[in-house]
């Protein structure tokens, strides 16, 4: 894609009313707009980045079974009572203009256990995972920290559906492995930590929790072991002896990127969800909830990868392979090149953003910065018919020809 071309520009000055890392250089960089309190706009940048992550979030759900579906975001009145959870804080409820009694989803166990009453019966049909990718609306009073902590926001919510209790924690440890695998993926060290079970369930959840100073949870763990709970809840404190090891225990800020919830029977009694066993008997579905915020992930990447002059990408979710800096007429065939990549060869193209426009070098340069594409080609006078690639996490740079750089 063409700079020239790209809906948004970047900004020198950050927005006034943003403090968040995240926020100013996500802002800046025309990669999201904030519209009002806790509600933001994804503008094409920061698209691709969203879809990217995504993408890896749904590689490795599909890969432990789950099948995406998409649930409605207006949940009626019904559904909530029937878990007692109309009336909750975080909710937005409103009367529609027929007379319903409606609230916005903020999550969505009530939905999918009422849709799962259609279709399971059976132990034959268990075990069952099915998960969405969708925007979910919460009431926070405390909308800060950008696209950490917003009102509407995305949402990775998988359900699963057991026949006991054993087979529930079964896939409980297999969705814990694929998180470790997306946030491993997408370039954060996330720690998984035992937690209370808030508005979802009342025995103990595991959050994944993300290490930085900016974090709003503090986690207290082990240097030596995988002790690790959050603070709220924890045995001991920094300083302490680990209760497992003996180890080193220390306290430490986070954010947290994602949950796991055993549920047990608690929606699926609300619904009358029941499957008849191998006896004959009628028994009450055991059930797991897990989440990733997409976006909050986003945010969290951006809170730990940055620095002075931008944005730096994990290459997994860069918004572009390659940046290509056209400081000389050349770089028009070097882009076309990059894009049609050479197909006698079985090599494809790469994602390019191609800075055409007609500005100085030092604007080229810092836009490249602030944008924080993994890779940077520079072609100019002084490269010949070589281009010139950096990494945008790295000092170093290198004379490349045009065979190298498509093999990125």
């Amino acid at each position: 894609m063409k700079q020239s071309e790209l809906f948004t520009k970047t900004s020198k000055l950050p927005p006034k009313d943003e403090e968040a890392v995240n926020a100013k250089l996500l802002t800046r960089g025309g990669f999201v707009e904030k519209m009002s309190a806790g509600v933001y706009a994804y503008l094409p940048l920061g698209q691709r980045v969203l879809s990217k992550i995504n993408q890896i979030i749904r590689e490795e759900i599909n890969a432990i079974g789950g099948q995406e579906m998409l649930m409605q975001a207006l949940v009626a009145k019904e559904y909530w009572e029937k878990s007692k959870r109309w009336h909750t804080d975080v909710a937005y409820e409103f009367k529609s203009p027929f007379g319903e009694d409606i609230g916005l989803g903020w999550t969505h166990e009530e939905v999918i256990t009422s849709i799962a009453t259609h279709f399971i019966n059976s132990y034959k049909d268990l075990p069952l995972a099915v998960y969405q990718i969708q925007t979910k609306f919460r009431a926070e009073a405390r909308a800060k920290s950008g696209i950490l902590r917003g009102r509407e926001f995305s949402m990775k919510d998988l359900y699963s559906f057991h026949t006991s209790v054993e087979d529930l924690n079964v896939y409980y440890e297999k969705v814990i492995k694929a998180y470790h695998k997306i946030f491993k993926r997408v370039g954060l060290k996330a720690k998984l930590t035992e937690a209370s079970g808030g508005a979802f369930t009342k025995d103990y959840t595991h959050e994944f929790q993300v290490p930085t100073p900016v974090g709003e949870d503090t986690i207290v763990y082990c240097v030596s072991c995988d002790y690790c709970q959050n603070k709220e809840i924890a045995l001991v404190r920094g300083g302490n002896l680990c209760p497992k090891c003996n180890g080193e225990v220390k306290e430490e800020k986070a954010i947290e990127v994602g949950n796991v919830f055993r549920l047990g029977t608690r929606f699926s009694e609300a619904f009358d969800l029941k499957f008849t066993n191998d006896k004959g008997e009628k028994l009450p579905v055991v059930m797991g909830s897990y989440g990733i915020g997409p976006t909050r992930v986003m945010g969290t990447i951006v809170e730990v990868y940055n620095d002075a002059n931008g944005i730096i990408w994990p290459e997994a979710v860069s918004p572009f392979k390659v940046h290509l800096l056209g400081i000389n007429k050349s770089a028009e065939a070097i882009y076309k090149q990059l894009v049609k990549g050479l197909p006698a060869s079985g090599v494809e193209g790469v994602e390019v953003l191609y800075d055409d426009r007609d500005t100085s070098a030092g604007a080229k340069f810092a836009d490249a910065d602030l944008l924080g594409i993994t890779w940077r080609a520079v072609v100019s006078p002084k490269t010949g018919d070589k281009i010139e690639l950096k990494r945008r996490d790295s000092d170093k740079a290198k004379l490349v020809g045009i065979k190298e750089l498509l093999k990125l």
